[in-house]
């Protein structure tokens, strides 16, 4: 298998397994790029501690930049970070991470602080020592999602982003947005603005800007809704998630809500994968779908049985989940035993089912999908 970026990225199109596009070759040179520079430095003598802490002995040209990608979903930008971070050698310490867990931690650590630590500090003294808690877990950070809603995240990013940048951290960053309209419309966005020149300053920004949403092509043409049960839906969703993920790496997850460990058992190219049983079995509500809603764009519920009176607490979390991911615009793949108007067949939840068969229904349609693209 070729180790670096763009040779990758060629053998994948030559082998059937990606289409030739330009703008996501432009992005695949881009990422090169990085990655070329990130090799030079790493044959680099390395530095004592002496030259590390005075600063004496660093080298004089510019360090690696970072990237961010930006374009519409669908077009190949977690492929291709995926793509770099997996050619990055082990001896390169690197994390992948969604941006909303990320900020998650991040806002942890400085309660933490404050209330386990007893320590009274400052969020302008607690973020400096953060960068260089993640500095030393992570000389590439690569950030997916990267998205700002949160008035809390827009006050911190600007300090912490310095901070990391400062201590030479490389960034690499796939979003729906460019810098200028992060945090678009935000509460006090005046204050966020510095944020967004040191982005642009310190990040080389790349616009894929393909014609092709994948994505929706994909559940166009081959649908998210498939039944009976059995070996011919097995093979037919296991096809989607893959051309859905791009065949990204599948990796397992956790996240938390309210103190509540979530866990993600499959999760490739922002796709969370579960069965019926994961979700609907279990004491789960609707804080916690809405977690896994605003942390995957597209989730996968597979195994779906007919839903007998037995079953009225599964059917019940199931509606829940549903109204959660249709809320939120998230595409849902399903495989089931029966189609929607015929899933439910006990009595208690009769009437609440047929919103539930109808937003099924919906969902499936192009102009869902493509109104969760735009959301």
């Amino acid at each position: 298998m070729p180790h670096d970026p763009i040779t990758q990225y060629n053998h994948k199109i030559e082998s059937g397994e990606l289409e030739a596009d330009t703008e996501q070759a432009e992005a695949a040179a881009a990422l090169q790029r990085l990655y070329s520079e990130i090799m030079e430095e790493r044959e680099l003598p390395k530095l004592n501690w002496f030259q590390r802490t005075t600063g004496l002995g660093r080298r004089a040209g510019p360090y690696p930049k970072g990237l961010h990608i930006y374009g519409g979903p669908g077009r190949g930008k977690s492929m291709l970070m995926d793509m770099f971070f997996d050619c990055l050698p082990d001896d390169i310490i690197k994390r992948r991470v969604h941006f909303h867990e990320f900020m998650i931690e991040v806002h942890d650590y400085i309660h933490s602080r404050r209330e386990v630590e007893n320590i009274n500090e400052g969020v302008d003294v607690a973020l400096p020592m953060l960068a260089e808690r993640i500095a030393e877990r992570a000389r590439v950070l690569c950030f997916d999602e990267f998205h700002v809603t949160d008035v809390a995240d827009a006050m911190i990013l600007g300090r912490l982003f310095t901070a990391l940048l400062d201590h030479d951290v490389i960034i690499v960053a796939t979003s729906n947005w460019p810098p200028d309209e992060l945090y678009k419309g935000g509460l006090q966005r005046d204050r966020f603005l510095p944020f967004i020149a040191l982005l642009k300053n310190r990040l080389e920004v790349i616009h894929l800007d393909s014609p092709t949403d994948y994505r929706d092509q994909e559940i166009d043409e081959n649908g998210t809704y498939f039944w009976p049960l059995g070996r011919d839906t097995d093979r037919r969703i296991e096809a989607l998630f893959a051309r859905l993920s791009e065949n990204a790496p599948v990796k397992s997850a956790k996240f938390t809500v309210k103190g509540r460990a979530i866990r993600v058992p499959k999760t490739a190219g922002g796709i969370a994968r579960f069965t019926f049983s994961q979700l609907c079995e279990k004491p789960l509500g609707a804080e916690d779908y809405l977690g896994i809603a605003r942390r995957y764009h597209t989730v996968f519920l597979e195994n779906i049985p007919i839903l007998t009176p037995d079953k009225r607490n599964e059917a019940k979390r199931l509606m829940i989940l549903i109204d959660s991911l249709y809320e939120n615009g998230t595409i849902l793949a399903i495989s089931a035993e029966a189609p929607p108007e015929k899933l439910y067949s006990g009595k208690d939840h009769g009437f609440e089912f047929e919103r539930t068969i109808s937003r099924l229904l919906e969902m499936q349609s192009s102009a869902y999908s493509n109104q969760s693209a735009n959301a």
